[in-house]
């Protein structure tokens, strides 16, 4: 397998696993996200979903100032 094609199942997984959670939760989690430039929790923006060991991470954008963010998320 390619590494274009790797890179597009593991996102699908990380999707699908981002996908399981209810909607209301993954609003919660969307809302509160560490910006160490804001020193505040913030709104996440413009993320990706990638698949970690130990589940999920969004990785973007803070609403307030733009500086990069990321949420780490378990799931089994």
């Amino acid at each position: 397998m390619d590494k274009k094609n790797e890179a597009e199942l593991l996102s699908f997984n990380a999707n699908k696993k981002w996908l399981s959670l209810p909607k209301e939760t993954r609003s919660e989690l969307v809302r509160n996200v560490w910006c160490s430039s804001c020193i505040d929790v913030v709104q996440i923006e413009k993320y990706i979903i990638e698949e970690t060991k130990f589940g999920i991470a969004l990785q973007g954008t803070c609403k307030h100032c733009g500086k990069r963010v990321a949420r780490a998320i378990e799931i089994d």
